[in-house]
Formats: structure tokens, sequence, C-alpha cells
């Protein structure tokens, strides 16, 4: 069965429906984003809903927030500028010891200064062991952090670590208002106090969240006032308001947003990203286990024909979590050409003999490879089949299966997931927990897979922990050599996010974007300048 068959048929009845519903609002007329009053206003669409507003839990740490600035954020070209920070954080010569000094006069919303004990405490929290921070492995550098005086913080590394300054965009909490207190329960979890340009005006949980512009942000005051944010999981359903008219913007799949080329009123917007897709192979499963099966899996695969078809050309192939987007890391030579003859070799060697009915088995069992994606995710469900069907055309018996996020952690030793994630910033954040061994036997979303591999462990920690751009290059390019010899996922392709925007606003620049988007990243990720035309 072919994967261009395949993916037709899966999207085409969907796709039908929503391009109906496009066309018979196209001609209406965009609906205005100022009211008589002046203030602005616009809804968006958005795939998913934050778990928490901390970001001492993992909301939004790479920035962009709207609720809360971190010491550094970034402009278009994802280049650090000062954010908190007066100026941009100092390294050592010996890249053990950063200073930041705090930018004067900024205030949380609630009124209070913003001071260097605020900092530290993020950090604090964010790495002790109580806390439970999901991204406490991100901050693993960290070996201590001290308030210098009421505007300066030092931040003491164990190691030199080349992209500490990319780790400071997290927001900064207000000391004051989680001190003590349990963070899994703490109502600032879903009523944040930040210094971001908005504020949260209500949160409904599953519907809606409510954002006003903060009018003592210290770049200024937004002139896009008001912000409601709409989560609709299902990208048909979204699709769908989007085209009756309920959504000023909105984040669908590329071939729904797609159907709006052309169309007076809206913009079709495509960002580049490092967002991967990829289908993670358990370490612990018979057809999965060896680094042979695994190469197999992966060159059974027709990538170019997921991005032309699923994908509606927008979009890479992928073969590592390193995107071309890090484009001083990425190692061209490094991919897996389609090749099924070579997969079935490599399976045939390996001992894996067809039956007949075409599926493989070695030792009594049989090949099967479940792959598994979050049920209303049209994207993932469709690479998923197109996978499942190229996996199958080499005598693995892979099949793709409705799930939750829940069930495919639980699952994740016995079935493959469709995973996603990357980033832009830095080769580090984008592979070393993912990979790790270390992080084998974690839990949670570090290396679901279980993977262990000796030479990818040493690429990475000499990666990590490299004292130069050159010593950091060469670990980064053993690392995509020494894991395409023994891949622990089958990396699919590195998307580009597509989005519809009603016309009415001027000020949105193109951000190569990393995994988040939707509510934080997107054309939106600069909000607060924005400016409406009517």
């Amino acid at each position: 069965m072919s994967l261009r068959s395949v993916s037709t048929r899966v999207t085409v009845s969907a796709l039908t429906v929503v391009l109906a519903a496009a066309g018979a609002v196209a001609c209406s007329s965009p609906s205005e984003p100022s009211d008589a009053a002046g203030r602005a206003s616009i809804v968006i669409g958005a795939a998913s809903e934050p778990d928490n507003l901390n970001p001492i839990l993992g909301y939004a740490p790479n920035g962009a927030s709207k609720i809360f600035d971190g010491l550094v954020d970034r402009d278009a070209d994802l280049t650090l500028r000062p954010a908190l920070a007066a100026a941009l954080p100092k390294e050592s010569a010996d890249g053990l010891t950063w200073t930041v000094d705090l930018r004067p006069g900024v205030t949380f919303s609630d009124g209070s200064p913003v001071t260097a004990e605020d900092v530290v405490f993020t950090f604090q929290a964010v790495v002790d062991p109580k806390s439970q921070s999901p991204i406490a492995a991100d901050f693993e550098a960290l070996k201590s952090v001290r308030a210098v005086d009421a505007d300066t913080v030092e931040f003491a590394l164990a190691f030199p670590y080349q992209p500490w300054a990319q780790r400071l965009a997290l927001g900064i909490v207000p000391k004051k208002a989680l001190a003590g207190q349990d963070l899994a329960t703490a109502a600032f979890n879903r009523k944040p106090i930040g210094t971001g340009p908005y504020t949260l005006v209500d949160w409904r949980a599953g519907d809606r969240m409510t954002l006003k512009a903060n009018p003592s942000y210290h770049r200024g005051a937004p002139k896009v006032t008001d912000v409601t944010v709409v989560f609709a999981a299902d990208d048909n359903v979204r699709a769908q308001r989007m085209a009756a008219g309920e959504f000023d913007a909105a984040s669908l799949p590329p071939r729904l947003a797609k159907s709006y080329s052309g169309k007076a009123g809206y913009q079709v917007v495509i960002n580049k990203s490092a967002d991967y897709r990829g289908v993670g192979l358990p370490a612990d499963l018979p057809i999965t286990s060896t680094p042979e099966t695994r190469r197999a899996v992966n060159l059974a695969i027709d990538r170019q024909a997921m991005v032309d078809t699923i994908l509606a050309g927008t979009g890479v192939p992928a073969a590592t979590p390193v995107s071309p987007a890090l484009a001083q890391w990425y190692d061209q030579a490094s991919t897996f050409a389609f090749d099924k003859a070579e997969a079935n070799r490599l399976l045939d060697a390996a001992g894996w003999a067809k039956g007949s009915d075409g599926i493989r088995v070695k030792d009594g069992k049989r090949a099967e490879l479940p792959i598994l994606y979050p049920g209303n995710d049209t994207l993932r469900k469709d690479l998923a089949v197109a996978a499942a069907s190229n996996i199958s055309d080499v005598g693995i018996q892979a099949r793709a299966e409705s799930a939750t996020f829940e069930q495919m952690l639980e699952r994740r030793t016995t079935t493959a997931g469709l995973w996603g994630g990357g980033d832009p910033y830095d080769p580090d954040s984008a592979a070393y927990t993912l990979l790790h061994s270390r992080y084998a036997d974690a839990g949670g979303y570090v290396n679901m897979t279980r993977y262990r591999d000796p030479a990818v462990d040493a690429a990475l920690d000499a990666g990590r922990r490299a004292p130069d751009q050159a010593a950091r290059k060469a670990a980064y390019n053993d690392f995509q050599k020494a894991y395409v010899a023994d891949p622990g996922w089958a990396f699919l392709v590195f998307l580009d996010h597509a989005y519809v925007v009603r016309d009415g606003w001027t000020g949105s620049e193109p951000m190569v974007e990393p995994h988040d988007h939707g509510l934080i990243h997107g054309p939106w990720w600069n909000l607060e300048e924005w400016t409406p035309t009517t």
C-alpha cells in the first residue's frame, strides 16, 4: 500500500468539509479589530491548553509567554536581547559565572518591584527536587544562584555551559506569591502574577482564556488590548470555527490553512520551525530492540512523500532531532535514505524471516509495532498511518492507534508513539534529555523510548561541556553520525507551522518556531508590538 494513497484517503473527506465552510465565509468582511472606544481585540484559536501558567512548572520555558518576562528574550531572528535584564548576561572568562543586572523600575502586575530575590527564587525552585519541575533537567548546569544586591544576580555553573544565556528566557515569578507553598497546588498556577505585556482576566478550563493589556508594561502598553484564546484541540473543529468567523486567527494543519490562500480578508502565514514529528521506537520491543532493526524501520519510511502530501510541501524530512533551522549544527550527511531493499536486507540479516502471511518472525515472536497517536491531532494521525503503511511494506505488522498522551506514556515500552518536540535555539536542548541514557528510566517526557547508546551519550556530554564553539560543533557532528548508526526513533519531518490570520493588524514578523506554538509562539509571538489598522 503506498503512502500517497493512504494519506489522500485519510484527509480528503475532512478537508472537503472545511474547504466548503471556508468558501462560504470567504466573501464576508473580516470583523473590525477596534471598537469605538479605541480598544483592539483579537480571538485566537489554539490547538492546546496549558496545564498551568507557572514558569517553574514548565510554562513557556523559551519565552514569549505573554504573561511573564525572562531575563532575556529574542527578536525575530532569534537573537537574544535584554528583557528584565538591563543588558545581556556577562560571562566570566572560565565560563563558570554569569552575572545579570536587572532593568530598573520594573514591577509585577500587582505593583510590587522585581528584585534579584525573585530571580533567585525562580531558578532555585526549578532545580529543587521538591518542586518536581518537568524542566529541571534543562538546568542541570546550575550549581547555585545568589543575589549580589537588590538589582544583581550571579549564577554559578557546575561546568562551562555555552548556551546558558538561552536558559534565561524562563519567566520570572514573584517570590512572595509562592514561597513556602506546594507548587503543585498553588493558586498562582491558574492566577499568575507576572511582568509581561498581558495579565490574565479569566481562564475557563477546556474552553478559553482571556487576557488584557498590562498598562504598566515596561516596554509600553500593548495596542492590542484584549486577547481571547479559545482552546479547540481537534484540527477539523478549529478549522470549521475559523471558517465560521469565530476566530480572528488560528493554528491549522498546512493542508487546511492553504485552503485560505488568495481569499480576501485573510492571510496564510507559514513559519519555519524546528518542531519535529517522529515515531519513538521502544528499546524493549523485540522488533526495535537492536540498532539494525531500528535502522531498517528508518530506511523503510518515505519522508519526502510525507512532506509532499501530508504537509502539502510545508516542511522538510527529519533524521535526528537537530533541525536544519540549527544551521551551524546541522549535519547534512546524517540522514536516512528511503531504501526498502536495504531495510529488508537488514531485517533478514537480523534473523527476522517473513512468514507465510508476510509478517516477519524471530524466535517465535512476530514483528509487531503498534504506533499510538493523540486522537484529536489529524496531522499526527496522518503521519502515523503513513509511517505504519511504509513499515508494513517490509514485513513488520505496524498499525496506527488513537490514544491519549497519558496512554502513550503508560505504554511507551510496548508501543511506538507519534511524538513531537524540538527547538531552534541549541542542539543541547533539542537532543540531550530526549536521547541520553541517564534519562532512560526517568519517566515522563524524557527519553520516552528508553534508548541507550554509549557513543551518543559521549557526544552529547562532550557538546554540553565543550569550552568553545569549535569543540561543540565537532561534538554535535559526532552525535549525529553516531545517532544515524544506531537510531532510537524514526524522526519523520520538521514541520512548517501554518496559520490563518484575518486582516486588520500590522507588526507581525516571521520567526523560526519551537515545538510550543498556539498560545505562546505563532504569528502572535510579538502580539504586544502589533497595531490595529482600523
